[in-house]
């Protein structure tokens, strides 16, 4: 294990996390596959236990700062616990490999639709 490695990763995910509300997604898992040689589970699974803490700091900073809606906020949390609970449960059935494609798929569509559409 490269601690170092791990904790720019880090770094890099905490980053993106204060900056754009991702981290762990677009950030940690893609470099924990490429640098750390985790397989796309594991590397979702880890970057999941790091977001909890990384998600919390920001989110008090930018209260703090008064950028969160908490209606919108407080309205989204019970659906997005039962979307992280069944989103895990569905990795249980699906391969590494086309996880990591769906993964890439997805980070493709998304950074098309911010780069070109409003």
């Amino acid at each position: 294990m490269n601690y170092v490695l791990a904790g720019l990763i880090g770094l890099l995910g905490g980053l993106s996390s204060g900056m754009f509300g991702v981290g762990g997604g677009v950030v940690m898992v893609p470099a924990m596959i490429y640098f750390m040689r985790l397989t796309a589970h594991q590397a979702v699974a880890t970057s999941l236990i790091v977001i909890v803490p990384t998600a919390l700091i920001g989110a008090l900073k930018h209260n703090h700062a008064g950028h969160v809606v908490w209606p919108t906020g407080l309205a989204l949390i019970p659906t997005a616990l039962v979307g992280g609970f069944l989103g895990a449960w569905l990795t249980q059935f699906i391969r590494g490999d086309d996880l990591k494609r769906a993964f890439g798929g997805f980070l493709i569509l998304v950074g098309l639709r911010l780069l070109f559409f409003k």
